[in-house]
This record gives C-alpha cells, structure tokens and sequence, in this order.
C-alpha cells in the first residue's frame, strides 16, 4: 500500500488508515478486532486513529496491537471528559486522560495526540495546548496535533503550535479544501482525514439514521454525481479516491467492525487517484451546488 510522509514529521503513513470510533461505539469484541487488525497490517496499513472517548475503542486496539507496536502509529485524541472528574477541556482532567490513553492502548507513548474538537474560544485560552506540549515535552507523545473543522481548525493550523490536522473531507464535505488545506501544506502539517467517503450515505434509499450520514446523504442527492449510480464497490473506490487526491491529504481513515471490510476498502484504492478532470468534475460540482450551511462535519 502506498506510503505518504506525514508532513514534516519522520513518519511514513498508508494513505488508508483504521479510525477506532465504530468498533467502540458497535460493541465489537476481541476476537473481531485482533482479526480485523491484524490483517489490517498485514496489508500495509500503519496508521490507527482513535480517542479517549470511544468507548471501549483505546482498549480494543491496545489488546490487538500492542505486541506489534514497531509496526503501528497510534494517533488518539482528549478533551472530553469521558468518564473521568472534571470538565472537558480541563487541564488537569486531560493529563489524566491522556495517562489513561496510555494505559488502555498498552504503550508508553502514541505517535499524535489531537485535541478533540474544542471551538476557537478554548483554543485561543491556550491552556489546553499547554497540556499537549507536556506532554510531548515527557515522552507521552510524540507529535500533537487538533481534530475538528471550520474556524476552531483554522485558528489551530494559524496558530503554529500543531505539528497535525485532523479534519472532514470528501465528495460531500469539501469545507476545509479551501478553508485549511492549503494553510496546513504551507505550514508542513500532516493531515489525516475523517469519514472520507462520506459514511457512504449515498447508498441508503431512505433517510439515514445516523447522525453524521444524514447530513450527507441530503448534500449528495443535490450534488448527484454521475458515478454515484455504478455499482456500490464502483462508487466507494471512486469517492475514497478523490479524498485521497485532495492535496495536502496524507491518509485517510476508514471505521468497520467487519475483518473482511479494510481488504475492501483497500482494493478500492487499485484503481489509483483520480485523473485531474475527474477530480475537477467532483470540485466543479460542488461549487455549483454547496449551500451556505454545508460546513465541515466535525
């Protein structure tokens, strides 16, 4: 699997990556993510995304990993109390979160620590960056970075003080294309992108139930791409290929409980990044289309 470096980092990241949100929140079980995983890596993918408030995501990774630490990059994220004493974005409180990161995910140190969505008031405040760079400064990590979009992940990117960006783009989430991207490439940040194909809400008949995919599936049947309606593996590969040709994308992280789905997800990416009038056809689209409310999905 091809390999991108992390921006100005000393890493080297399959552009496919694993995000942990679904195996916590779904209820996967051991035996699901040591298979799902470890074919996962046996595959070439390096990258494994995940956050102190995924249930019992951090837990699930580090029983299935750990002994394979030298062949993984951990990124998890904190701010969010998550079952811990005091307010989310408490300094105090995500010292201890990012203690607790460590223990569950069964290493001394995660490659990057992102602070997990938090708005631009709190960002400014700067005591919750303080935390990160401690706990950079101690060995905790060893590159932190922000997760979110919108005007909170610009400020992030402008401010310097991140080494990585986590944030939302595809075929209906096109916000930070614009917005932070090429901010981010200027300043060498690594960027890893969230939900890249869209939670694949084109493939509901109906209205989604989930939260995040409802959103997009109402963007997608304005924007109705023509490869929208070929056959279903046909129109993930093509989506997940134009976030993975988005400049200034490193990897892309891709959530399943299913061992089977990330060989999928990785023949998808067989047929290459998309031809630059390919790509301009989907940009185009979307220009046309947006509306004012279409922000980053954070």
């Amino acid at each position: 699997m091809e390999k991108r470096r992390y921006g100005k980092t000393d890493m080297e990241v399959s552009v496919l990556g694993f995000g942990g949100a679904e195996i916590g929140f779904r209820g996967a079980t051991d035996e699901q993510v040591k298979k799902l995983l470890s074919g996962a890596l046996d595959l070439g993918l390096n990258l494994i995304d995940t956050a102190a408030c995924y249930n019992t995501s951090e837990e699930l990774i580090g029983r299935a990993v750990s002994h394979r630490r030298d062949d993984v990059y951990l990124f998890t994220k904190c701010g969010h109390a998550a079952g811990l004493d005091g307010p989310d974005w408490s300094p105090e409180m995500m010292a201890q979160s990012i203690d607790r990161s460590l223990k569950r995910l069964r290493t001394d140190y995660v490659d990057v620590i992102h602070l997990h969505g938090c708005d631009e008031s709190v960002l400014r405040q700067g005591a919750v960056i303080e935390v990160l760079q401690k706990a950079r400064d101690a060995g905790k990590t060893r590159y932190i970075g922000y997760s979110g979009d919108g005007q909170a992940a610009l400020f992030a990117v402008e401010c310097g003080a991140f080494d990585s960006l986590e944030t939302s783009v595809s075929i209906a989430d096109q916000e930070a294309i614009d917005l932070t991207l090429p901010k981010a490439q200027e300043r060498g940040m690594g960027v890893v992108v969230k939900r890249p194909i869209a939670n694949a809400a084109w493939l509901n008949e109906t209205l989604p139930d989930n939260d995040y995919a409802k959103p997009y599936w109402d963007r997608l049947r304005a924007l109705d791409y023509g490869f929208l309606h070929e056959g279903k593996a046909e129109s993930v590969a093509h989506a997940l290929c134009f976030t993975l040709s988005v400049p200034g994308v490193h990897s892309a992280i891709v959530g399943t409980t299913k061992p089977e789905r990330y060989a999928q997800n990785a023949s998808a990416l067989d047929k290459g990044l998309l031809s630059e009038v390919e790509y301009e056809e989907i940009r185009n689209r979307w220009r046309a289309v947006k509306q004012p409310d279409w922000v980053g999905k954070g």
